[in-house]
Parts: C-alpha cells; sequence; structure tokens
C-alpha cells in the first residue's frame, strides 16, 4: 500500500470456520452456490436478515438477482436498483415481448416512443394498425409489410424481421436488438458508460437461454420488495437477504456474507488498474466487505468472464488475495452439475 498505517488486529473468538474461497466455473454457477448455501444457512437457523451479499458495482448482482427471484428469496438491494428496475433493461425486455408476442401493446408503446419523432398519438396509430390490420391475418407474414411507415418506423420494423425466426437464439437477437437501441440509448442517458455495462450483462444472460419465452418468464419473477436503500415497503414484516454495493455496506455487518466477482478486472476494475489513487481505494473496499462478516464469509469469484471495456478474458482471483497464507482461505471448486 502506499500509504500504510500500522493495524494491531485481534479477536476475541477462540474458534470459528475459515473464510471460504469459491472458484466457480462461470458467472451462473456462482449465483447457483450462493442461492444454495443461502438456503442452507437458513435452514440451520442463519435468519435471512442476517446474510448480506456484497459486489463492487450494482451491475454485478443481476444474474443472482434471477436465481433469488427463481428460488423465491425476499431481497432487498442498496445502492443500486434491482435489475428489472433499470429504465434501459425494461427497454431491451419490451424489444423481446414484442418478438414474442407482436400483440404486446404495451411493449409496443415502449419501443415505439423511443424513436425520435414518434409521440404518444403516432405510436397508438401504429399499434391501431398492428392490432387491427397486421395481427388479424395470421397467414401473412407479420415483419413484412410496413411500407406505409416513416423510415425511422421502418427501420424498426426491419430490425425485428431480421431476427423473429425462432432458429436465433436469444443472445444473438439481444445483441442484435443492443446495436440498434445504443444511438437512442447514448442520447437518453447522461450516463451511458456506466449504463451499458448492465446491457452486456443482460446479453450475458441472455446466453443461458435457448428460447425467449423462458428468459421473459424468469426475468418476470420478483420478489415482493422494494430495492431502494430509503424506500421501505410499508408494513414489511418478513425476513429478506440484503444485496449491497461495498459502499452501502461500510459500517455494518452480518453473521454470513458473500463477497461475489473477487475477479480480477471487476475487483478491482479494470479502469483502476493503472490509477495508483483508484488502486488504493479498491483495496481498502476489499478489506470493508471482508470485515463485515462475523461468523461466515465466503468470498467467490467466476472464471472466464469476457470482459468487453478491455476485450481479454477474466480468470484471476483479485489481487488482493494474493500472497494470503493457504491456511486463511479453505478453496473450493463448483461447476454445473
Amino acid at each position: 500500500m502506499r500509504h500504510k498505517y500500522t493495524k494491531v488486529l485481534y479477536t476475541h473468538k477462540s474458534e470459528g470456520s475459515l473464510p471460504q474461497l469459491i472458484i466457480a466455473e462461470n458467472e451462473n454457477s456462482q449465483s447457483k452456490f450462493v442461492v444454495q448455501k443461502i438456503l442452507e444457512l437458513r435452514e440451520e437457523g442463519v435468519p435471512l436478515e442476517d446474510i448480506a451479499v456484497l459486489f463492487r458495482s450494482s451491475f454485478l448482482s443481476f444474474d443472482l438477482e434471477i436465481e433469488l427471484a427463481k428460488a423465491n428469496i425476499p431481497f432487498l438491494k442498496f445502492g443500486g436498483f434491482k435489475f428489472i428496475e433499470t429504465a434501459h433493461v425494461k427497454d431491451m425486455i419490451a424489444y423481446l415481448r414484442v418478438l414474442e408476442n407482436p400483440r404486446d401493446v404495451v411493449a409496443w408503446n415502449r419501443i415505439l416512443l423511443l424513436i425520435d419523432g414518434v409521440g404518444p398519438r403516432t405510436a397508438e396509430k401504429i399499434i391501431d394498425d398492428i392490432l387491427h390490420r397486421r395481427a388479424e391475418r395470421p397467414s401473412s407474414p407479420f415483419w413484412e409489410q410496413y411500407n406505409s411507415y416513416t423510415a425511422n418506423v421502418k427501420e424498426l420494423f426491419e430490425v425485428m424481421k431480421s431476427i423473429a425466426s425462432e432458429k436465433y437464439p436469444p443472445a444473438e437477437k439481444a445483441s442484435r436488438i443492443t446495436t440498434y437501441y445504443h444511438p437512442m440509448f447514448k442520447k437518453r442517458y447522461d450516463d451511458y458508460t456506466k449504463r451499458k455495462k448492465d446491457l452486456e450483462m443482460f446479453e450475458q444472460i441472455a446466453a443461458r437461454y435457448s428460447d425467449v419465452g423462458t428468459l421473459l418468464a424468469d426475468l418476470a419473477l420478483e420478489p415482493p420488495n422494494e430495492s431502494i436503500a430509503d424506500v421501505t415497503p410499508p408494513g414489511i414484516d418478513d425476513e429478506y437477504l440484503t444485496l449491497s454495493t461495498i459502499h452501502s455496506a461500510k459500517g455494518l455487518e452480518w453473521n454470513s456474507v458473500f463477497l461475489i466477482y473477487a475477479l480480477d478486472g471487476r475487483f478491482p476494475t479494470s479502469r483502476a488498474v493503472n490509477d495508483l489513487d483508484e488502486m488504493e481505494e479498491e483495496r481498502r473496499l476489499m478489506y470493508v466487505a471482508c470485515t463485515r462478516a462475523k461468523e461466515h464469509l465466503f468470498i467467490t469469484y467466476p472464471i472466464n468472464v469476457y470482459d468487453r471495456e478491455t476485450g481479454t478474458i477474466l480468470t484471476k482471483p483479485s489481487r488482493f488475495l494474493e500472497g494470503l497464507d493457504e491456511k486463511l482461505l479453505e478453496p473450493w471448486v463448483i461447476g454445473e452439475e
């Protein structure tokens, strides 16, 4: 460390389990491990409210959020929005919903209003045309006849037509939609460079599915909790798991803590590598994360993660874990069943 302050650390605990370092075959394996371990801890008597999952950046919990919803584990997220609550992810879902069901009026309205020059009245006319002229003629190809529309609306139909076939997997459809959506996305959000990571994660999640219908069904599963730190549903009595960025976890402690994506390039981030001040902040965050656990600490990282920002495959654990005595961590390797 550049500025080192000597600390004498000690514990009042005479015994306990070692922190575990879990190496996962991929990102979804990591998520499934965390869900399974949370269920085990709950069976052992640890309440959900005394368990936390921590991560460096908000988008890193997206894959886990889907698995938690599938397992019906309620959670609150601190330091960011849930995956399906972000406006740009809702846009992506709307495109896929239209592909899956061309009569989805709500999804049509959302994606049409993204187009320059298309307001509520124009969108209403197009939707009316879709419902009363196109969808009522199932014998004719749905995406073929759109020559009466303006050029920017034609472009949308051309994109949707090009990926409507079931032969294209969800990941390919998501990738093509992202390319089309990007100019609107860039114009719509000042912080689009930050939000772009969310769209990349969306494509990675889509790659796990063989059909759009199943993907949309999983995305529709939602535990009945709000996600913003200062907004709590009134009268909530049930337990809930905490998902939190490390920044939002300062000063808090839990019985059991999962630190996910302890992967070099994700934590520390690729951007921090060449900046000494940023690296020092990353190191401090690692210290904060690891010291939130009172009884159990699980540090996990997936391997073979493609990082679009650098064009590299991330495979190594966080550099902050290098050099630790092997007696301090209990390593595990997990894969797909």
